[in-house]
C-alpha cells in the first residue's frame, strides 16, 4: 500500500523544525491555531520533583473524553522498563530510548517538523512535546462517530448481499478485502486539498486491470494538486473526458459486492474518505443498465430484465417526442380508432402538443425533486398524492389531455427502471431537445436528434476507452454480459476469469 500526497505538499524550504525550547513550540502552535475553540493544550510536569515540563496538543472535537487518560497511558509508553520508573524518568532517558529504538506502537510516530505536527493534529493525533527535545511524539487518537453498515438505499435488491458502504474509508476497504482475499488487490492512497486533506484510495486487481487505463487515471488524478475534494463526484468531474456531455462516463455504487465484481472485470475503483459512494471507472454505456442482482438470478430472468431496461431507456428518451411528432405531423400513422380517441381527448385543450407536454413534464420533474428532498417518511406520499391530484386537476381544467398524462407518467416510470441514477438524469435532459426537434420537423427531426445522439455516443470516451464498447467497436466475446446475461458457466470460463477463479476440471 503506497501513500502519496499531491496536494497540500510543502516545498523543501517551507519547514519549521521543532525547537528544543518548549515555550517556542507552544507559542508557534497557539499562533497557528488561534481562534480554534476546540484546540486544546494540556501542560504537565514529570520526573524527579516534577521539574521537567511537557505539553500535549490535540483537538477535543476529534477525540473522546478519555483523551487525558489516553495521554497518561501514552506517557507510560515513554517510560520503557529499562529506563526506570515513571517518577524518575528524565528527558535525556526518553530521548536516548527513542533515538535508539524508535516508536514501537503502530499508532504512534516521531515527528521533527512543526508543519507535520499541524497535519497530525488536524487529522486526529495527540502530539506530546518534551522540554529539551527537538522531536515530538504523535499518537493517533481520533474517535469519530460514523454510520454503521446498513442496507443500500439506492441499490436495493431482492436477492444478494444487503450491506452498504459507509463514510469510513477503512471500513469500505475492509469490506472489499473480505470479498477479494488476494494480494493482487492493490491499493494506492493519495491526499488531496490543502484545507480538506481528504484521503483517497484507488484500488484495482493487478492481474485484470488495463495498465494503460490505470496510468491514464493516475496521470489525470495527479493534476488535482490543490483541489479540496469532498466527494467522489469531485474526482469524476476532474478526470472525465467530456465535461459537457450529459451522459455519465463513470459509474457509482454503494454496494461492496458490485465494486468487487467491477474489480474482477478489470475496472478501477476510487474511494474517498467521508463519502459512501464508490466510483467505478471506466464506465461504459452498456454497464449503466446492469445491476448486481443480475448475477443473483437465473440467466434467462436476468436477460429479460435487461431487455426491459433497454426498452425503458428508449421510452424515457423518446416517448414524448414520438407522441408530439405523430399527433402534429403524422396522424396518418396512428390507427383510426386510436386517432379518434386522441382527438376526442384533446378537444378543448388550448395548447399545442409541445406546450402541453412541456407543462406536464415540468410539474412531473418538480414533484420528483420534491419527493427526493422531503423527509423520507412523507416524500413518497407527497409524490404519489401530488401526481394524482395535479394530473386529475390538469385534465379537469382542460390544461392537459388524459393521453398526455399517460405519456408523461410512462416516461417517468421508465426512467425509474434504469439502475444508474445519473443515466436517468441524463435522459431527463436529453428528451427536451428531442421534443423541440419533433415539434419543428416531426419524425424527421426526431431521427436527426437520434442520429446526433448516436454520433455523440460513438465519439465519447471514458478514460480513453470507447463509450459504446463492446458494441462499437464490436467485441463479440464481451457480448455475453451486455444486452443479455449468459449463464455463469460460460462467463466463468473466460480466460480472464480462469486466472482469478481457477479452471474447472
Amino acid at each position: 500500500m503506497s501513500q502519496t500526497s499531491f496536494s497540500g505538499a510543502r516545498s523543501e524550504t517551507d519547514t519549521q523544525p521543532i525547537s528544543p525550547e518548549l515555550e517556542f513550540n507552544l507559542k508557534w502552535l497557539e499562533t497557528r491555531f488561534e481562534y480554534c475553540g476546540d484546540f486544546s493544550v494540556f501542560q504537565w510536569h514529570f520526573g524527579p520533583e516534577l521539574r521537567h515540563k511537557a505539553f500535549s496538543a490535540y483537538f477535543e472535537s476529534l477525540s473522546e473524553n478519555k483523551t487525558l487518560n489516553y495521554m497518561k497511558a501514552s506517557l507510560q509508553d515513554l517510560v520503557p522498563h529499562e529506563v526506570g520508573p515513571a517518577i524518575s524518568v528524565i528527558p535525556e532517558d526518553v530521548i536516548r530510548f527513542f533515538s535508539n529504538h524508535g516508536v514501537s506502537s503502530h499508532s504512534a510516530k516521531l515527528v521533527t517538523d512543526l508543519h507535520e505536527v499541524i497535519d497530525d493534529i488536524v487529522t486526529g493525533h495527540l502530539v506530546i512535546f518534551l522540554n529539551g527535545w527537538d522531536r515530538a511524539l504523535s499518537y493517533k487518537i481520533a474517535s469519530l462517530i460514523t454510520r454503521q453498515v446498513t442496507e443500500p438505499v439506492s441499490e436495493s435488491v431482492v436477492h444478494g448481499p444487503r450491506e452498504s458502504t459507509v463514510e469510513n474509508l477503512q471500513k469500505n476497504i475492509g469490506m472489499l478485502r473480505q470479498r477479494l482475499k488476494t494480494p493482487n488487490l492493490k491499493l494506492e492512497r493519495f491526499t488531496f486539498g490543502a484545507d480538506t486533506k481528504t484521503e483517497v484510495a484507488v484500488a484495482y486487481l493487478i492481474n485484470t486491470v488495463n495498465m494503460e487505463v490505470l496510468a491514464e487515471l493516475k496521470q489525470r488524478v495527479s493534476g488535482m494538486n490543490q483541489v479540496n475534494v469532498l466527494d467522489t463526484s469531485f474526482i469524476e468531474e476532474w478526470v472525465e473526458d467530456s465535461t459537457y456531455s450529459p451522459f455519465p462516463q463513470y459509474r457509482y455504487t454503494e454496494r461492496p459486492d458490485t465494486a468487487a465484481a467491477a474489480l474482477l472485470d478489470g475496472k478501477i475503483i476510487v474511494l474517498v474518505e467521508g463519502t459512501g459512494s464508490i466510483l467505478i471507472c471506466p464506465g461504459l454505456f452498456t454497464e449503466m443498465y446492469q445491476s448486481s442482482e443480475d448475477f443473483y438470478q437465473r440467466s434467462i430472468i436476468s436477460s429479460l430484465i435487461r431487455l426491459m431496461r433497454i426498452i425503458a431507456f428508449f421510452i424515457a428518451l423518446s416517448l414524448p417526442s414520438i407522441y408530439i411528432a405523430l399527433t402534429t405531423f403524422h396522424p396518418e400513422l396512428i390507427p383510426t380508432v386510436l386517432l379518434l380517441a386522441i382527438m376526442n381527448a384533446r378537444e378543448g385543450i388550448p395548447f399545442p402538443a409541445f406546450i402541453e407536454a412541456a407543462i406536464m413534464e415540468f410539474f412531473f420533474e418538480l414533484l420528483r425533486e420534491a419527493g427526493a428532498r422531503l423527509p423520507r417518511q412523507i416524500g413518497a406520499t407527497i409524490s404519489i398524492v401530488g401526481a394524482l391530484v395535479i394530473g386529475e386537476a390538469a385534465i379537469s381544467a382542460g390544461i392537459a389531455s388524459p393521453t398526455m398524462v399517460v405519456v408523461v407518467a410512462l416516461t417517468g416510470i421508465a426512467s425509474f427502471a434504469i439502475p444508474q441514477y445519473n443515466m436517468a438524469t441524463a435522459l431527463r435532459i436529453i428528451k427536451i431537445p428531442l421534443m423541440i426537434l419533433s415539434t419543428i420537423l416531426g419524425g424527421f427531426g426526431l431521427m436527426i436528434g437520434l442520429l446526433w445522439l448516436l454520433l455523440h455516443l460513438t465519439s465519447l470516451r471514458s478514460l480513453g476507452q470507447p463509450y459504446l464498447t463492446p458494441l462499437a467497436p464490436l467485441q463479440p466475446k464481451q457480448l455475453l454480459d451486455t444486452i443479455i446475461r449468459a449463464p455463469l458457466k460460460m462467463l466463468l470460463r473466460s480466460p480472464r476469469s480462469k486466472e482469478i477463479f481457477g479452471s474447472k476440471k
